[in-house]
């Protein structure tokens, strides 16, 4: 029976993966330097958007890659707000991108061009 319940689990996983990888949905075309889309890898520093937050500010190693996932239904976007060491636009509803995090040690505060009120930080060390 143990057997039986395994192979059912790994099934299972097999087509949640496979789902997963199907054509349409999924995450915008990337903007910005060294940005690109994809999906979260576990225990990849991660921001999560969720009403209208980003949530707790995230420390990454330089170069680290950054996933983003949007919780919410409006479509926010990760903007450094100095220079363009990132800048990524996340789709809503569980939309995810990647972006990664600049080489040079320092903070970096975000903020999402479509709403102004929403802002984050991002530090490197």
């Amino acid at each position: 029976m143990r057997a039986i319940k395994a192979e059912a689990a790994v099934l299972l996983m097999a087509a949640l993966l496979v789902g997963g990888c199907g054509s349409g949905g999924g995450s915008p075309a990337p903007s910005g330097p060294g940005t690109t889309s994809g999906t979260v890898a576990a225990g990849a520093p991660a921001i999560t958007i969720k009403d209208f937050e980003y949530g707790a500010p995230l420390t990454v190693a330089p170069g680290a890659v950054v996933t983003v996932t949007n919780m919410d239904s409006a479509g926010h976007t990760v903007t450094a707000d100095q220079g363009q060491a990132f800048d990524v636009d996340v789709r809503g509803s569980g939309g995810t991108a990647t972006f990664t995090a600049p080489t040079a040690p320092g903070s970096y505060p975000y903020h999402c061009t479509f709403h102004p009120n929403m802002h984050g930080t991002l530090t490197v060390k």
